[in-house]
C-alpha cells in the first residue's frame, strides 16, 4: 500500500486524466503515481463532480469578500472581534 504523498495541481489533473483513460483503476493509478488509492479516488471524484477548479488546493485560502454573502462577512467579523477581545484579556492578565 503506497502512503499519501504531496501534489502539485497539474499532477493531480495528470493523475485523473490517467485513471479516467485506464477506466477508474484507482489502485493501477496509485501505483503508477507513487501515491494513495484514496488519493487517486478523491481526485477523480472531485473532477468529476465540480471539473477541474475543484483539484486546486485552496486550504488556508480566503474568500475574496465581493464573493461572500452578508451571513459569511458577519461571521468573519465576529471571528475577528472574539480574537480581539481574547487578545485584550491576555494583556491584562500577563
Amino acid at each position: 500500500m503506497t502512503k499519501g504523498r504531496k501534489t502539485t495541481f497539474d499532477e493531480r489533473v495528470e493523475i485523473v486524466q490517467y485513471c479516467i483513460a485506464h477506466n477508474h483503476n484507482y489502485a493501477k493509478t496509485s501505483e503508477q503515481f507513487e501515491i494513495s488509492y484514496q488519493q487517486v479516488r478523491n481526485y477523480t471524484i472531485k473532477y468529476e463532480k465540480q471539473g477541474v477548479e475543484a483539484l486546486r488546493d485552496r486550504r488556508g485560502k480566503r474568500k475574496p469578500e465581493a464573493e461572500m454573502s452578508e451571513l459569511e462577512k458577519l461571521r468573519a467579523e465576529n471571528r475577528i472581534l472574539r480574537a480581539e477581545k481574547e487578545h485584550a484579556q491576555w494583556r491584562r492578565t500577563s
